[in-house]
């Protein structure tokens, strides 16, 4: 499966929590979105918690769970698009680099 970047992911939730709403007349919560869009537990709260430090949803805790809001869908524009490499895999190939050198 290709690996897809925090911009398309992004565009993903937002319109899982949109769908959810629509149906449920509800918010949505975190399991609710990740089982939607097949993205396992761990990998959707990492995702919205990007997003949500980026302000473009809003993660409400309460006494009912944890529930998610579109906060300002259009700051997904300002992601750049394309896989751009994590700071862990930058410093594997300078580990590596550095091996190869003993």
């Amino acid at each position: 499966m290709k690996e897809i970047d925090l911009y398309t992911k992004a565009h993903l939730v937002v319109a899982a929590i949109r769908i959810l709403e629509r149906q449920a007349d509800a918010s949505s919560s975190i399991e609710k979105v990740c089982q939607m869009i097949s993205f396992s537990l761990e990998h959707g709260n990492l995702i919205c918690k990007k997003l949500d430090e980026m302000g473009i949803i809003e993660i409400v805790k309460g006494a009912y769970g944890t529930r998610l809001f579109i906060k300002n869908h259009l700051k997904i524009e300002e992601i750049p698009r394309g896989a751009g490499e994590s700071k862990l895999e930058e410093e594997l190939k300078k580990f590596k680099s550095s091996k190869k050198g003993l």
